[in-house]
């Protein structure tokens, strides 16, 4: 059973740090109805600028603050040439648009940076945590419950943003109908400028906490499209959502390799949320929190 707590915690706390990813494509598909392909590329981007900046000579402390500046200014180029100049078209232009974005996106960071593994340190310790070692003999990772605790902090100040503030009700309002946001007065270019720069803040923090854990490399890329599994189980409009399905994938992946692992030769990790994921579109399309959408055919 101690073994058994040990791969649930670490799966859960991989879980936060996954809603995190998820939470920049909800970001924007609420404001926009966008499904930014692209959001992967940018937490890249993200993690290389601020190792880039460290490995030329700058602290952290101030290579942190510029990277958040040119993962905001980037986000709002995003949105005025990319996403302004096509708001009319259908659905699937603007998500090949995202697909372009992501190949420019990951050649101008390593263009930049170069295409070298770079190691990113937080400050962090990689350790056991010694209390509950002791107490409880279950073995779970300083780093990855500070990285998580983070996550959760963001995740939560995030979801009251939607919530409770004035601009929070702007993007819910602009989600549910643009035509309508606009009658009332609601600024979309304003709404979505604000919006892909808060994703591209989302991306520099998921970034850094996966780059320190990971190693800044564009497999990073790919750990973001981890979140795809979570936005289908959690519902791509709900923040809530994304944090349920984050819990969920981080928790199953981990129990499904430890467990089922050995019986299908291992190395299931990688695409066991996405079978999960597969199987859930069969019975419940719309997530968990999702809205259920019925058309006239």
């Amino acid at each position: 059973m101690q073994f058994f707590f040990e791969v649930l915690i670490a799966g859960l706390l991989s879980g936060v740090m996954y809603a995190l990813v998820a939470l920049g494509y909800v970001l924007i598909y609420k404001a926009s109805g966008v499904f930014n392909f692209a959001q992967g590329a940018m937490v890249f981007f993200a993690a290389l600028t601020t190792a880039g900046l460290v490995d030329s000579g700058l602290s952290l402390w101030l290579a942190v603050p510029l990277t958040m500046v040119a993962m905001v200014v980037l986000g709002l180029l995003t949105e005025k040439f990319v996403l302004r100049p096509l708001v009319a078209q259908h659905e699937i232009t603007l998500f090949m648009a995202t697909i372009g974005l992501t190949f420019f996106i990951e050649g101008l960071a390593q263009a930049i940076w170069g295409a070298n593994v770079r190691a990113l340190d937080l400050g962090i310790e990689d350790v056991p945590l010694e209390w509950l070692l002791e107490s409880a003999n279950i073995a779970v990772s300083q780093f990855d419950l500070i990285a998580s605790g983070i996550a959760a902090v963001l995740v939560t100040l995030l979801a009251i943003f939607f919530s409770k503030t004035k601009i929070g009700r702007a993007l819910r309002a602009v989600a549910d109908d643009h035509q309508a946001a606009l009658s009332i007065g609601i600024p979309l270019q304003h709404i979505w400028g604000i919006v892909w720069a808060v994703a591209g803040f989302v991306a520099l923090v998921a970034g850094l906490l996966w780059g320190a854990r990971n190693g800044v490399q564009f497999a990073l890329t790919f750990v973001a499209l981890k979140a795809l599994p979570v936005l289908i189980l959690g519902g791509f409009t709900s923040v809530p959502g994304a944090i349920v399905g984050g819990l969920i994938i981080g928790a199953s992946e981990k129990l499904a390799e430890v467990y089922l692992g050995p019986y299908v030769g291992g190395g299931i990790e990688g695409w066991f949320p996405y079978v999960l994921a597969l199987l859930f579109l069969v019975v419940r399309p719309e997530g968990l929190f999702g809205e259920r959408i019925i058309r006239r055919i």
